[in-house]
């Protein structure tokens, strides 16, 4: 099921989206979804990586102990 969410962008963001919808022939929701969508995984992915910073028991591994590993 979709949901509508109204949002203010700047002007500047609405003509950029405007053009890249032209230039793709998508609409602009297409857009926007997607934009959310990535923002949401990034954002996910660095709660991962700061829970495992101040996750002690985690073991660090240097740079050279990873190219060993892959024969680098």
């Amino acid at each position: 099921m979709n949901s509508s969410v109204s949002v203010r962008l700047p002007e500047e963001l609405i003509l950029m989206l405007e053009e890249i919808s032209k230039e793709t022939e998508r609409p602009k929701s297409f857009h926007i979804q997607k934009a959310i969508e990535q923002y949401l995984l990034e954002r996910a992915d660095l709660q991962i990586a700061l829970d495992r910073l101040q996750d002690f028991s985690d073991k660090v591994i240097s740079t050279k102990e990873i190219r060993n590993k892959l024969g680098l």
